[in-house]
């Protein structure tokens, strides 16, 4: 059994997967670290912030996010969390993508990752823990891709302007604004930045915005100052991006949530840039 354990401890395990769970308190911080292993890393309950030099990925209890070995991150704690994490290696992580991504994580998946961590470090291969190993991998390579990161660009002049925002996200904000600020034609701006981002404009401040209010959501905040403080004009049109994004209201989401209880000790997606 893993419990309340280092995973640095066991990744010279000769298996190809190893669990670890842990329970951390509110406004828990791992510092920046990395692992040998690529990591899957889910919270039964409570929801986290991951964040590398690529950007910032909020994690609810819904999904986990997969982190590629060698790959520097720091994990912040939205409130008391307890996580349930896979570390992969060989022809299991090779199957998951070479870049940090969050995945939904269905019930089976879920159950799945609580029953791992009961496994011993050298499970038998055969028999009922490696078939449950094997069918632990299937479902999260299968695992849908959510769009709850926020990409970070190089270009410093970029990066500084979505710092900006990010501290104070406001969807009302003009791309006009944006092509001011940087001296940059409308064109050559959005250029610029699905270059560096990957996404369009509109789509980077949706995915900001919905990085600002996911920890404030599953902090029990209502919906509607939350839609306000974002700059939307209704209610009614933040729930709309949300549902869109997301795939269910904010308020079905923040039931599956488990509001985990507001974190003064964080400031959101302020520090998504932050370079470590």
């Amino acid at each position: 059994m893993v419990r309340r354990a280092r995973a640095q401890e066991y990744e010279a395990t000769p298996r190809p997967l190893i669990a670890v769970g842990n329970d951390y308190p509110a406004g828990h911080w791992h510092p920046t670290h990395s692992h040998r292993r690529g990591q899957f890393l889910h919270a039964e309950r409570g929801t986290m912030m991951v964040v590398t030099e690529a950007g910032g990925w909020v994690v609810p209890p819904q999904a986990g996010v997969w982190i590629p070995g060698g790959i520097a991150h720091s994990i912040r704690m939205l409130g008391a969390v307890s996580t349930r994490s896979v570390y992969l290696e060989g022809a299991a992580a090779a199957r998951l993508p070479a870049i940090c991504e969050v995945r939904g994580v269905a019930p089976l998946l879920r159950h799945l990752l609580i029953a791992a961590i009961d496994l011993p470090p050298e499970y038998e291969a055969e028999g009922r823990a490696g078939y449950l190993v094997a069918l632990l991998v299937e479902e999260l390579v299968r695992a849908p891709t959510l769009p709850f990161s926020v990409p970070a660009p190089a270009e410093p002049r970029l990066a500084e302007a979505c710092r900006r925002f990010c501290a104070a996200p406001d969807i009302g904000e003009d791309i006009a604004a944006w092509c001011r600020e940087l001296g940059l034609s409308r064109r050559g701006f959005t250029r610029m930045f699905r270059a560096e981002t990957g996404l369009s404009f509109r789509a980077w401040q949706r995915r900001a915005c919905l990085q600002a209010a996911l920890p404030r959501l599953a902090a029990g905040e209502r919906v509607t100052a939350v839609a306000l403080d974002l700059g939307y004009g209704a209610p009614a049109a933040f729930t709309a991006m949300f549902r869109q994004v997301v795939g269910v209201s904010p308020q079905a989401w923040r039931a599956g949530a488990g509001g985990s209880g507001p974190d003064q000790s964080w400031s959101g997606a302020a520090s998504l840039f932050s370079r470590m």
